[in-house]
């Protein structure tokens, strides 16, 4: 096996350890796949891994449902550094008008990898949230959403910030989607740092 391929098969282990022991709540093993400065960027939360962490564990408790399944991966790699990219969906449960809900958003972990000490660690997880949906747990049940409010969430994560609002959550309205320039902007960053940039947070 050649240093290449080897180096990809390290960095996808490292992606599908981050969803199976974060789902599970297997928060010692969860904070290995970090790099010592890791930085976690998602809709409900901006910071520090271990602050990541920390305020998941309080959203267990809470009741809390997010879940993530993970499919293709794409990796680029020049000597410690690394790109990889995920396809990947993000599934929250919880009450929406007082209807409980399953919403499922599409989209992609854009993550800025590094090696330290000889492994592989995410310094920078920045998800792009492509397109989401909506529905009762209940198929029988009926949900009448907020239109004027729901029109006003960014399209690619727009169910997915409605729920995360009505639960207490600030929500950045600004992350990257399929198109616009916010994930224009993320390529560039990506490129500029793999060329041997500074990582712009």
């Amino acid at each position: 096996m050649n240093d290449d391929l080897k180096n990809e098969l390290e960095i996808r282990q490292m992606v599908e350890r981050w969803a199976v022991w974060r789902d599970a709540g297997d928060w010692e093993r969860f904070a290995t796949v970090w790099h010592p400065e890791g930085v976690m960027m998602a809709t409900w939360f901006q910071g520090p891994f271990a602050e990541f962490i920390r305020v998941t564990q309080e959203g267990w408790d809470k009741g809390v449902s997010i879940l993530h399944f993970l499919g293709g991966t794409t990796v680029e790699i020049q000597g410690d550094r690394a790109v990889a990219q995920t396809k990947m969906t993000i599934s929250q449960r919880g009450p929406i008008e007082g209807v409980a809900c399953d919403v499922v958003c599409t989209g992609r972990f854009y993550d800025f990898v590094v090696r330290h000490e000889g492994s592989w660690k995410l310094l920078h997880r920045q998800p792009i949230y492509e397109k989401d949906r909506i529905d009762p747990v209940d198929p029988a049940a009926t949900l009448a959403l907020d239109q004027e409010e729901l029109a006003r969430m960014p399209v690619g994560y727009r169910h997915l910030a409605y729920i995360q609002t009505r639960i207490g959550y600030r929500v950045k309205m600004d992350m990257p989607m399929l198109q616009g320039p916010e994930v224009q902007a993320l390529y560039r960053r990506g490129a500029q740092w793999l060329a041997g940039g500074p990582l712009e947070r």
